[in-house]
C-alpha cells in the first residue's frame, strides 16, 4: 500500500471534520473517527484537483471475498485514475445516510455504496448533493441527476460454476451453497442451475441457503448435507460463511467451486475453479466513465464482455480431474456465452422448478 496521506486544507477545515466523520458508526457526523481510511496516489497534484473516491463497505476489507474485492476495485481506480480514495469499514444500515453525507460535503466526487442495501441512503442524500455522483453496487437502481448502480451478472457467475459443475461430476450430482436469500445470491443459484442442465440436462442439482454471510460453520454443515446426498461438485456462494463449504470439501475429498476470486490457495487439492465476480474491474470502469464525461445515472450490468466475469483455473487439479473432451466443452460454452449466443436469462426461465 501507498504511503498514506491526509490533505489538511487550512481554509476548509469544516471540509476536514467531516471527512474525519466518515470513520466509525454510531456517532455524531462533526465528531472524529479514526476508522476512516484515506489513501492517496505518490506524485499527483493537489488534492483539490484530484478525483476523489470514497466507498462505503458493510463489512472489512480483509474478508477475502465480498469487501476485500470492491477495496481491489478502489484501488485500482486510484492507480488508473491517479484519484485521491477513501472508505469505511462496517458501516451499518443506521449510518449509512451519515456516512454518505460527511464524504460528500467533504467535496468526494463519487461515493460507492458497496450493495443494495446502500440503495435508499443512496437515492435520499444525492438530492442534496447533486453534483456528486453516488453508485449503489449489487443494485439496479438510478436517479437522475446522480445515482447510478452498478451490477455484476450474477446469473453469469452461477452459470460459468454450473458448467464446470455439470462436466467434471461422477455422481451426476451437484451442489450449490448460497448465503443470504438475496437477489444476487438467488439470481446466481439460477444462473447456476441454467449453466448445469445446458451442459449436462439430465444433471441433478441440490442447493441450500446458510441465511447468513459469515457463518463458515452452518455453511460447512449444509455442504455436507449435499455431499451426502450425492453431490461430489460444489459451489460456495456465501462470502466468508463459504469458507466453511471450502472446508467440506476437504473433509469430504470432492471438488469446490470458488467465487469472487482465485480460492484454490485455500484447497489445491479440492478447489477446482473460482468464477470470477469482477467487482474490481466493475468498480474501475464507472470511475472511467466518469472520469472522460461518460458517466450516466443509470443501471450499469457488466458481464463476461467487459472482463467482469469469467473462469481462474487450478490448472494443477484441472488436469486431473478434467477431461480433454469436458474443458473443450466448457471452452466452447464460454465463448458462445462472449459471442452473445447464449441468452442466460432464457435458458433460467426454461429451467425454473427443475
Amino acid at each position: 500500500m501507498r504511503k498514506v496521506y491526509i490533505w489538511i486544507l487550512v481554509v476548509a477545515l469544516a471540509v476536514f471534520t467531516a471527512v474525519a466523520a466518515g470513520g466509525c458508526g454510531g456517532k455524531k457526523a462533526e465528531e472524529p473517527k479514526n476508522e476512516t481510511k484515506q489513501e492517496t496516489g505518490a506524485g499527483q497534484q493537489a488534492a483539490a484537483k484530484k478525483l476523489k473516491i470514497a466507498m462505503l463497505l458493510p463489512g472489512t476489507i480483509n474478508d477475502n471475498g465480498w469487501n476485500a474485492s470492491a477495496y481491489e476495485g478502489l484501488m485500482l481506480a486510484k492507480e488508473k485514475e491517479g484519484a485521491e480514495v477513501a472508505y469505511r469499514e462496517n458501516v451499518s444500515q443506521s449510518d449509512q445516510e451519515e456516512a454518505f453525507r460527511a464524504y460528500a460535503s467533504a467535496g468526494y466526487d463519487i461515493i460507492f455504496g458497496h450493495g443494495f442495501e446502500f440503495g435508499d441512503a443512496a437515492k435520499k442524500v444525492a438530492q442534496d448533493f447533486p453534483k456528486t455522483v453516488f453508485v449503489v453496487t449489487s443494485s439496479n437502481i438510478s436517479q437522475a441527476p446522480n445515482v447510478a448502480s452498478l451490477e455484476i451478472s450474477n446469473k453469469e457467475v452461477g452459470f460459468l460454476g454450473g458448467v464446470v459443475a455439470a462436466l467434471v461430476t461422477k455422481s451426476n450430482k451437484v451442489g450449490y451453497v448460497g448465503g443470504m436469500s438475496i437477489p444476487s445470491i438467488i439470481n446466481a443459484r439460477d444462473g447456476f442451475i441454467a449453466g448445469a442442465k445446458l451442459a449436462k440436462p439430465d444433471v441433478k442439482v441440490l442447493d441450500s441457503f446458510t441465511g447468513n454471510f459469515d457463518d463458515a460453520a452452518k455453511a460447512r454443515e449444509m455442504a455436507v448435507a449435499l455431499i451426502n446426498q450425492g453431490a461430489d461438485v460444489v459451489m460456495q456462494n456465501a462470502d466468508q460463511a463459504g469458507l466453511g463449504v471450502i472446508q467440506a470439501g476437504k473433509d469430504k475429498n470432492v471438488l469446490v467451486i470458488g467465487v469472487g476470486k482465485d480460492q484454490s490457495n485455500l484447497a489445491p487439492d479440492n478447489v477446482l475453479a473460482s468464477s470470477i465476480y469482477g467487482v474490481p474491474m466493475g468498480i474501475a470502469y464507472i470511475t472511467d466513465l466518469f472520469a472522460h464525461g461518460k458517466f450516466e445515472p443509470k443501471a450499469y450490468l457488466v458481464g463476461i464482455k467487459e472482463g467482469a466475469t469469467g473462469l481462474i483455473w487450478n490448472e494443477k487439479l484441472a488436469a486431473k480431474a478434467v477431461t480433454p473432451e469436458a474443458k473443450g466443452k466448457i471452452e466452447s460454452i464460454i465463448a458462445d456465452l462472449k459471442a452473445g449466443k447464449i441468452d442466460v436469462d432464457e435458458l433460467i426461465a426454461k429451467n425454473k422448478g427443475k
